[in-house]
């Protein structure tokens, strides 16, 4: 089914939802171009992907997606500061060499940035190490020697990154793994939460203009 036309996933209809119509977005990661498609056919949203995989590239410009194959490692270099309202990149986070670096360039060329990835405080990593096993989980589902995951972190890890860097968090979404929220989450989010989802801003002294 064309990017276009499908549903979306639970958890970019989330980010889809706060996402403002009319805005500019780039979408680090993008996968086949599902969001993009979405928000330019609901909202008049504008923007570009950045995708490695070929197979996803050729999917978005079937979609009609504006996309650019590129490695997120490499950084953001080519868009100047304030380009974007919006930089979004989901579940990619703790596949990157430097997450920090990647946060800070999404808070350069955006307005806010949205992240998600999965919460490695989550009770069933907890216990799988207790075991002395590296976790296997339903949102962490690879084995230790194939993951692409190389920088794990928790809700706890993440948000005091965002307090050491200045980074306002404008919003919080602790979900379970089918993107859910709950009141066990509530209770102990970082016992309890699988998949969070974070809205930063710089510090408005520090927003670009433009």
């Amino acid at each position: 089914m064309n990017p276009a036309q499908s549903p979306l996933r639970p958890d970019l209809a989330i980010i889809g939802d706060l996402i403002q119509p009319g805005t500019r977005i780039l979408d680090l990661g993008c996968g086949d171009g599902a969001l993009l498609a979405h928000l330019a056919r609901t909202s008049e949203v504008r923007g570009y992907g950045l995708e490695i995989d070929s197979a996803n590239v050729a999917a978005c410009i079937a979609a009609g997606v504006n996309v650019i194959q590129a490695d997120l490692d490499q950084g953001l270099a080519d868009f100047a500061d304030g380009s974007f309202d919006y930089v979004v990149m989901t579940q990619a986070l703790q596949a990157l060499a430097r997450p920090d670096l990647a946060v800070a360039e999404m808070l350069r060329v955006g307005r806010e940035a949205i992240v998600t990835f999965p919460n490695f405080g989550h009770w069933r990593a907890r216990w799988a190490i207790l075991r002395g096993r590296m976790p296997i989980t339903p949102a962490l589902p690879a084995q230790w020697y194939n993951t692409e995951n190389i920088h794990l972190c928790t809700v706890a890890d993440f948000e005091d990154l965002c307090r050491r860097s200045g980074w306002t968090v404008l919003e919080r979404v602790l979900l379970d793994r089918a993107h859910r929220r709950g009141a066990a989450i509530a209770l102990l989010p970082g016992l309890f939460c699988e998949i969070a989802l974070y809205r930063l801003r710089k510090p408005a002294s520090i927003v670009p203009v433009g």
